[in-house]
Formats: C-alpha cells, sequence, structure tokens
C-alpha cells in the first residue's frame, strides 16, 4: 500500500494541539486516518462508500443502533 503524503489535521480533532488529533489524507481511491501523535503506527484506509458509511455511524449519539 502507498503511504499517503498529503496528511492534515481533520475537522474533527477539536481546536489548538489537544489530545484527539486525528489526521486524514484523502486520494481519488480512498481516504486513511491516523492518530498524530504516533504517525507511523498503522492507519485505517476506506473506499470512498465505505469512509461515508464510517463517518455516517461515528456521528451516531451512542446508544443508536443502525
Amino acid at each position: 500500500m502507498i503511504t499517503p503524503d498529503n496528511w492534515r489535521k481533520s475537522s474533527y480533532s477539536g481546536s489548538g494541539d489537544g489530545n484527539a488529533c486525528v489526521e486524514i489524507a484523502h486520494s481519488s481511491t480512498h481516504t486513511s486516518i491516523r492518530d498524530s501523535k504516533t504517525p507511523t503506527h498503522p492507519t485505517l484506509t476506506f473506499p470512498p462508500k465505505a469512509f461515508a458509511l464510517f463517518i455516517e455511524t461515528v456521528r451516531k449519539p451512542s446508544g443508536q443502533g443502525k
């Protein structure tokens, strides 16, 4: 797998240099996310439709099923 070189801080990470920093990288074929504190650790990589479903799922309030 090719490692993305266009990492940016996710807008969902919170402000400043807090502990909840997630970085995201987009390409035409996938979206990857990683923890900025451990950038050499494994990343999560999704095709576009799966990433959209992932975001939809994590946005739901806890206790609400699919």
